[in-house]
């Protein structure tokens, strides 16, 4: 069996870190679970182990990648850097040991504000956005209405895995 792993990098100690690097696992363990039995990977092979490394930093990091990549100077609850993206990923499948799906980067003082403003826990909050994030990294996207549907409907059945409630419902 493939040893599927999510590296997650703290730089920022205000992240509850006592089990969030077992949570995060989890949270990776049930995404990649259902995007294979529900065929949504976009041709990416799980014969081979994925890897992604998810780093958790500040507001200040994440603006300035923010601004840097996608033209908007501000920070943001969640950034994803999909390798997928990259022209040479593909051919690059059949030799590589192992699949390097790509980044994700949370904002701390963004992800707690908004979890507060929602009146949910901290760590469904994160959930979510580790799994928006993954799914990015799949290839999905939210660019129009009927995307973000499809996009919102997997990160529900997928939260639902993980016990945690539809973060879309008001």
């Amino acid at each position: 069996m493939n040893s599927h792993c999510i590296d997650v990098i703290v730089d920022d100690d205000r992240w509850f870190v006592d089990d969030l690097k077992d949570f995060a696992n989890i949270v990776f363990g049930k995404t990649l679970g259902y995007v294979q039995e529900n065929n949504l990977y976009n041709g990416i092979g799980f014969e081979k182990p994925i890897r992604v490394c998810l780093c958790l930093n500040d507001n200040c990091e994440v603006q300035k990648l923010n601004a840097e990549f996608r033209g908007k100077d501000k920070p943001t609850n969640v950034l994803s850097f999909a390798n997928i993206d990259d022209d040479d990923f593909v051919s690059s499948l059949s030799f590589e040991e192992e699949v390097e799906l790509g980044d994700i980067i949370m904002a701390f003082e963004t992800v707690k504000a908004e979890s507060e403003q929602k009146g949910i826990l901290l760590k469904d909050h994160f959930a979510h956005l580790l799994v928006h994030g993954l799914l990015h990294l799949f290839g999905y996207d939210h660019q129009d209405d009927d995307e973000a549907d499809e996009m919102e409907w997997y990160e529900i059945k997928i939260l639902e895995l993980l016990g945690i409630a539809n973060p879309y419902i008001d």
